[in-house]
């Protein structure tokens, strides 16, 4: 049963994963729309509203649902896992997650009533942090106890600022070729 609920897990992780790096992407797209002229924005922001609840509520919300449904089994198959450091770390990152989940739902409403003041910009980076809360959940669950938690926390700030440095780096090119 155990191995059952872990690839579960597994599926559903990615599927949740793939769903949240999309979402925000379909976001930065219709933010851009609205520099368009009002006849080709308004035929986008329909068409983006579409994509997003469709990507939303078939696929990211209930990704993320059967992902915390299925460790859930884990760890009430393994309940020795609550008294593990590293899974306290996993968890605290899972809820970023999850909080990171319900803020993009909260742009999506946003985006959908036109009443959206994140930039683009803003979204790429917003985009980033998913990456990063992703690295910390993976590197904390294979490495567990070995982790040495300062390099962890050293190479996890050091990741953020590449990321940050490769949007601000984007965002000049784009504005070069405009």
């Amino acid at each position: 049963m155990y191995l059952y609920a872990k690839a579960i897990h597994i599926i559903f992780v990615v599927c949740w994963m793939a769903g949240l790096f999309y979402m925000v992407r379909l976001f930065i797209y219709h933010t851009e729309a609205k520099q368009r002229p009002e006849n080709e924005y308004l035929i986008l922001h329909k068409q983006f509203v579409f994509m997003e609840r469709k990507l939303w509520w078939i696929i990211a919300t209930p990704s993320m649902y059967l992902t915390i449904a299925a460790a859930a089994v884990m760890m009430h198959l393994n309940p020795a896992w609550w008294s593990q450091p590293w899974m306290h770390v996993k968890l605290t990152f899972v809820l970023g997650l999850i909080v990171y989940h319900f803020i993009c739902q909260r742009i999506m409403f946003r985006l959908e009533k036109d009443t959206n003041q994140w930039t683009s910009t803003k979204l790429r980076l917003w985009n980033e942090l998913a990456t990063v809360l992703l690295f910390a959940i993976v590197f904390t669950v294979v490495l567990k106890s070995a982790l040495n938690w300062v390099y962890g926390v050293i190479g996890l700030i050091l990741f953020s600022i590449m990321l940050m440095m490769a949007v601000k780096l984007y965002k000049k090119i784009r504005e070069k070729s405009n």
